[in-house]
C-alpha cells in the first residue's frame, strides 16, 4: 500500500489516523517468535514495531523526517490503548508499551475511526453585508449581495455618449461606514479568501465562523510596530517582563547587553527551563482550541509552499492579539536559538532544533479533547512555522490592499443615471483566476458585443425617430463600434434596406414652356457712320 497525501478538509486528523493504521498493518513484517519456551506465530517485537513505524512516518509526506523515535513510541502506546495492536496474550487498553523485546500482534481487525457526519452547508457561506440598510451596532452576517443585470436599455443609457446623447444623472452619496462596518468587511473578505486558498466548499467544515472576532483581525492588521509585532491595547495581557528578558537572553546569546548574566555553567539551560515551564502551564494553546481543525487542515497544503504560507498568514490573523503577539515572540526566539552556533547545547542527547519543537509544540497547537495524533501534527506545524515565521506572522499585503480598496469603493460618490439600477451593491473584489486566451476572447466578445448589437438593432428598428436622426445615430455608431456595425450591415445593400428610395414623378412638359434653340450671335454692321 502506497502512502498518499491527505489534503486539507474536515476531519483530517481522523483521516491521517486511519491512513497510518492501514500502512502499519500492511508494512509491519510478521514472523514466528519464541517466548518462555513457547512459540508464537505472526507476531513482532516492540523494538521491531518502533523501527518499522518510525521509518514509515519519516518517509510519509504527511509527517516527514523530523518525527523522533520517542514520538513513535508514544504513538504505539496509543495503538495499544485503542486496540490497534495487542500483546501475545490478547491484552490491550493501557499505554504500557515500551521500546523493548516484548511480543505484540495485530488483532483480527484494527478498528478504524468513523467519520462524523459533515455539516450541511452551501458552496458559498461567506457573504458580504449591505451597508445601505445597516443600523449601527447590528450584525451584518449573511446579507446577500444584489447583482446588476446588464440589459440593452441599461447599456444604452451608460454608453449613450457614443451615439451623441447624455442622459440625465445625479450624484449618490454613500452612507458613511462605521468602524463596525469596516470590521465586518475585514472578517467577510478574510474568511472568503481563506476558504478559497483551502479549496473548500464550506468553511464550516473546519471552522466555526461565529467564533471569529472581527475586532481581532483589524487589530492584528494595523496595531503593529516597526518589527511587525502586534501592540496590545490592554497592557495587562503583555508577557511578564522577566519572561521577555529570559527570551531575549537566549535569542541574543551571548550578546545580551541589557542583562547581567551569571557566569556559572548551565545558566542557559536554567533560562530555557524557565521559559518552557511558563508556556507549559497555559490552560489553552496559543493557536486556541477553536482553530485546531483549521490549522490541521492547512497542514495538507505544505507540499504547496506558497499556498501553505498564505493560508497560515490568514489563519494567524484570526487569533486574539495577545495570542498572536506571544506566538510571534516565541517562534522568533525558537528560530534564533536553533540557528545560534554560539549557544551551548541545551541537551546532551537531542539537537537544539528538535528540542525546541518537542518543548513548545504542545503549547502552540493541541486539541481540547485529546487526540491520538496531536503531538505529531503539532510538531509538523511548528517546524514549518520556525522555517517561515517572518512570512507567516506578517500581515498579508495582498489581502490588506484588496480590503482597503473595497472600503474606498464603498465610500466613493456614485453616479446614478435616470432609470438605471446603479444603486445595487457590487460584489467585493475577489482575487484573479487565470483563464485561457480562447476563453478570454470569448468572454470579451459575448460580454461587450452582445449588448452593443442589441443597441444597434434597437436603433435600426425604431420607427419613432426620423430618417435623418436615424442616419445620424447609425453613422456615429459605425464610427465608434465598426466591428459590431459590420456584422449587422455587411454590405451597403443591407444598410439601404432601412431607407427605401421614394420614386419621383416627372411633371408634364407644357408646350408654351418650350424655348427656341440657342442661336449664335451674329455681328451686324453698324448704322452709325
Amino acid at each position: 500500500m502506497e502512502p498518499r497525501l491527505v489534503g486539507p478538509g474536515p476531519y483530517r486528523a481522523t483521516r491521517l489516523w486511519n491512513e497510518i493504521i492501514e500502512l502499519f498493518r500492511a508494512g509491519m513484517p510478521l514472523r514466528k517468535h519464541r517466548c518462555r519456551f513457547k512459540s508464537y506465530e505472526r507476531c513482532f517485537k516492540a523494538s521491531e514495531a518502533v523501527d518499522c513505524l518510525h521509518e514509515l512516518l519519516g518517509s510519509n509526506q504527511n509527517f516527514g523526517p523530523e518525527v523522533t523515535r520517542n514520538q513513535t513510541v508514544k504513538l504505539l502506546k496509543k495503538f495499544l490503548k485503542n486496540h490497534v495492536i495487542e500483546d501475545i496474550k490478547g491484552r490491550w487498553g493501557k499505554e504500557d508499551f515500551q521500546d523493548d523485546g516484548h511480543l505484540y500482534r495485530f488483532p483480527p481487525s484494527s478498528p478504524l475511526k468513523p467519520y462524523p457526519k459533515k455539516p450541511s452547508c452551501g458552496k458559498e457561506v461567506i457573504k458580504f453585508p449591505d451597508w445601505n440598510e445597516l443600523e449601527a451596532g447590528t450584525s451584518q452576517e449573511h446579507i446577500p449581495v444584489k447583482s446588476v443585470t446588464m440589459n440593452s436599455e441599461l447599456w444604452y443609457k451608460r454608453h449613450s455618449i457614443a451615439i451623441g446623447e447624455v442622459p440625465a444623472c445625479k450624484l449618490v452619496f454613500r452612507r458613511e461606514l462605521t468602524q463596525a462596518n469596516i470590521e465586518e468587511i475585514w472578517k467577510s473578505m478574510t474568511l472568503s479568501r481563506l476558504q478559497k486558498v483551502l479549496g473548500l466548499d464550506c468553511l464550516d467544515e473546519v471552522l466555526d465562523t461565529k467564533l471569529v472576532n472581527s475586532k481581532h483581525i483589524v487589530q492584528n492588521a494595523y496595531n503593529v510596530n516597526k518589527q511587525g509585532i502586534v501592540t496590545l491595547e490592554d497592557k495587562s495581557k503583555e508577557l511578564p517582563h522577566w519572561i521577555l528578558s529570559a527570551m531575549k537572553c537566549l535569542a541574543n546569546w551571548p550578546s545580551c547587553s541589557d542583562l547581567k548574566q551569571p557566569a556559572y555553567s548551565g545558566f542557559e539551560r536554567d533560562v530555557f527551563k524557565t521559559i518552557v515551564d511558563y508556556f507549559g502551564q497555559m490552560k489553552e494553546p496559543l493557536l486556541t482550541f477553536h482553530f485546531f481543525d483549521v490549522f490541521v487542515s492547512v497542514l495538507g497544503l505544505l507540499q504547496k509552499h506558497s499556498k501553505a504560507v498564505e493560508a497560515l498568514q490568514i489563519t494567524c490573523l484570526l487569533l486574539p492579539p495577545e495570542n498572536r503577539k506571544r506566538l510571534q515572540l516565541l517562534v522568533r526566539m525558537m528560530a534564533r536559538v536553533s540557528f545560534n552556533k554560539d549557544l551551548p547545547p541545551l541537551s546532551e542527547s537531542v539537537r537544539t532544533r528538535t528540542l525546541m519543537v518537542q518543548a513548545f509544540s504542545r503549547c502552540i497547537l493541541c486539541s481540547k479533547d485529546e487526540m491520538d495524533l496531536d503531538e505529531l501534527l503539532a510538531a509538523k506545524l511548528v517546524s514549518f512555522l520556525m522555517d517561515n515565521y517572518q512570512e507567516i506572522l506578517s500581515v498579508p499585503s495582498a489581502l490588506k490592499s484588496s480590503i482597503e480598496e473595497h472600503v474606498v469603493h464603498l465610500q466613493r460618490v456614485q453616479i446614478k443615471y435616470a432609470g438605471a439600477d446603479t444603486d445595487a451593491t457590487f460584489p467585493a473584489p475577489s482575487f484573479c483566476h487565470q483563464v485561457s486566451t480562447d476563453e478570454f476572447e470569448y468572454q470579451r466578445a459575448t460580454g461587450s458585443q452582445e449588448p452593443l448589437a442589441a443597441l444597434l438593432e434597437e436603433i435600426a428598428t425604431n420607427k419613432e425617430i426620423s430618417v435623418k436622426d436615424k442616419k445620424k445615430k447609425l453613422k456615429q455608431f459605425q464610427k465608434s463600434y465598426p466591428e459590431v456595425y459590420r456584422v449587422r450591415f455587411p454590405t451597403p445593400e443591407t444598410e439601404a434596406v432601412l431607407f427605401p428610395e421614394k420614386t419621383k414623378q416627372k411633371s408634364p412638359i407644357l408646350m408654351w414652356a418650350l424655348k427656341k434653340p440657342f442661336q449664335p450671335f451674329h455681328r451686324t454692321r453698324s448704322f452709325r457712320m
